[in-house]
């Protein structure tokens, strides 16, 4: 079980793995000669890690793993990765909880205020909202219970700390961390436990909130452009999505992507075509759509879509979901459609849709109105937009037909019910 991890220092995901090893007295060694930008482009790195990407784990047998929770859990004992398969299930809850409601808003909300990622300020203030309902969840939880998972700490508790590591850091100020008494009380106990403080040293929680300084921003990208910039205690940034209008509250909250610091050389690369430049052009304007729709009500934002829509050179599309049958826990079900969009980012520009979650835990179904640029299935127009195209059913919908506004009306107000008669349960916007 022993072996080495790759990564650079004050990296908040090597700390789970390194957490973990304290705890079950396993030993990690640290490479010592790993250099950003340098070690993980070597060939030798890349024929072991492909991504190129840290933290990556080699055991002493020869071994590979990457992602921080999978190396986290291969060095993880049985008390810290559950006793029952009960206790098991709700660490892997906790993970999934960490990774898809906790990280990516929590970056969208201090990465820009750090200058590593260009400042909006309603997309940050979404993201401030939407980090709040997650503290939220895990303040409740907290109330009566002293650990995430059973009655000692576990890989979940480890987890779901260094994920909000960078809250606590840069924005939680005393006032913030107010109504959040019992989350703030169990972060505390995990950051004091000795284990914890060999990994995470010198460690401050915040006095006072960071704020915005535009002079961040144009140091950082300075020194993106002369090549100087590295990884320090933040991972470094994605290429900038374009801000999306603020949405009415009801609305899906577009959260930014967790930056990687292995992706710190795309930003010099030059921008890739856009696949659907090769398609006519169309007079439907789906940034004035999306605007709608995020600050209007949809009798408004309906209505405008069908006063504008051309349907000469876009088209509408129903998918539903091959394998209802095997989806179980609906917080689950709604990380596979948020995985799909994440996948499907550059796709953004020239389309729109709104997927629906019908049911309930062990009986749902998944389904959505698409509508994109051309005639034909937008997915084929890109080997990097055909990851999970092929799970779903697709049919092409008459954009003249009555059926179809009555679709289109109740996926984009999230109403109704899907044809086994399964109520609306919650609904994500790809925008």
């Amino acid at each position: 079980m022993a072996g080495t991890l790759y990564t650079y220092p004050e990296n908040f995901r090597a700390y789970k793995a390194l957490i973990a090893a304290e705890f079950s007295g396993v030993k990690v060694n640290v490479a010592s000669d790993f250099e950003f930008g340098v070690t993980n482009k070597a060939e030798a790195f890349l024929k072991k890690f492909p991504y190129g990407q840290v933290p990556a784990y080699e055991t002493n047998d020869g071994k590979y793993l990457t992602e921080s929770n999978a190396i986290a859990y291969y060095v993880a004992n049985d008390q810290l990765r559950g006793k029952t398969d009960l206790e098991r299930a709700q660490v892997v809850q906790w993970l999934s909880f960490a990774e898809s409601e906790i990280l990516p808003y929590s970056s969208a909300w201090v990465f820009p205020l750090l200058g590593i990622m260009q400042y909006n300020k309603n997309n940050v203030e979404r993201a401030k909202e939407d980090s709040k309902k997650a503290l939220s969840v895990l303040n409740q939880h907290l109330l009566n219970n002293t650990f995430l998972v059973g009655e000692r700490i576990s890989l979940a508790d480890i987890v779901v700390f260094s994920n909000l590591l960078n809250l606590y850091q840069y924005v939680l100020e005393p006032s913030a961390r107010n109504e959040y008494g019992n989350l703030t009380r169990w972060f505390k106990t995990i950051l004091n436990q000795p284990q914890v403080s060999k990994v995470v040293k010198n460690y401050q929680i915040a006095e006072k909130a960071i704020e915005f300084d535009p002079k961040k921003y144009a140091e950082f990208q300075a020194k993106l452009g002369s090549g100087a910039a590295k990884p320090q205690k933040e991972q470094q940034p994605k290429k900038e999505k374009k801000p999306a209008a603020a949405p009415a509250p009801k609305k899906e909250k577009e959260a930014a992507e967790e930056p990687d610091a292995t992706e710190l050389a795309l930003a010099a690369e030059p921008k890739q075509k856009d696949p659907f430049e090769t398609l006519p052009k169309s007079l439907f304007n789906y940034d004035d759509f999306k605007r709608c729709y995020s600050n209007e009500d949809e009798a408004v934002s309906i209505k405008y879509f069908w006063d504008k829509f051309d349907a000469e050179n876009n088209s509408i599309w129903f998918g539903e979901y091959k394998y209802n049958d095997e989806l179980a826990k609906v917080f689950m079900s709604c990380n596979l459609i948020t995985g799909m969009f994440q996948r499907l980012d550059k796709m953004r520009k020239h389309s729109f849709a709104s997927v629906c979650l019908f049911g309930e835990d062990n009986n749902s179904t998944i389904s959505g109105i698409w509508v994109w640029r051309g005639q034909d299935l937008a997915f084929t127009l890109s080997p990097d937009w055909q990851i999970d195209y092929d799970c779903y059913e697709w049919k092409k919908l008459d954009a003249k037909s009555e059926e179809t506004k009555k679709m289109v009306e109740n996926y984009f107000s999230w109403t109704g019910t899907d044809k086994g008669g399964r109520k609306f349960n919650q609904g994500k916007i790809f925008k």
